[in-house]
């Protein structure tokens, strides 16, 4: 008599997956914190703001497919974005 063998096969995340659902849980959770607020105008919190910059060049990658070896461009241009946003806020 031959036994069946059933195997249940679930299919794995990818790293790539896992990565991209971690950041962007990272990056909604300091989009959700609230807005960043400085005791003086014309101060930022260092650490709101590497948050912010973090959680902008996490939509650059985003947008690029998440492929490698772009991640220094897309932090310098977060940190373009967020300070561009932070000099117009400082200014009104």
């Amino acid at each position: 008599m031959t036994e069946k063998r059933v195997v249940k096969v679930t299919k794995r995340k990818t790293r790539k997956a896992v990565v991209a659902g971690f950041a962007d849980d990272a990056a909604t959770a300091v989009l959700d914190s609230g807005p960043v607020q400085a005791p003086n105008a014309a101060v930022i919190d260092p650490e709101q703001r590497r948050r912010l910059v973090a959680a902008e060049a996490y939509f650059f990658a985003e947008r690029r497919g998440f492929s490698g070896g772009n991640e220094i461009d897309d932090w310098f241009a977060a940190e373009r974005v967020v300070d561009s946003w932070l000099n117009r806020s400082l200014n009104s």
